[in-house]
């Protein structure tokens, strides 16, 4: 287990904590499902840039949770990396 995630799971104990964790979900799950789609087809967020016409300060900031993508954009980033975007409701 990471530090992080010890962290995390510490700090999850806390209600207030977990409750706004959980609020936050979906959007750390679309970070990290760009990210890891990202390092799966080798590319640079530049390269990235290059093919989806998204400046790459721009996915810089989704990358960093600084900025919250639209479905349009995120659309064309899974395009870029040669994947189709899907969402599911659980």
């Amino acid at each position: 287990m990471s530090d992080l995630q010890r962290y995390l799971d510490k700090q999850l104990k806390d209600s207030e904590f977990a409750a706004e964790y959980e609020q936050m979900r979906p959007e750390y799950e679309a970070i990290r499902a760009v990210i890891a789609a990202r390092l799966e087809s080798h590319m640079t967020q530049k390269e990235l840039a290059e093919k989806t016409g998204i400046r790459q300060s721009n996915i810089s900031r989704i990358e960093s949770g600084a900025s919250s993508p639209t479905i349009d954009t995120l659309a064309r980033i899974a395009a870029g990396l040669g994947k189709k975007l899907k969402i599911e409701f659980q």
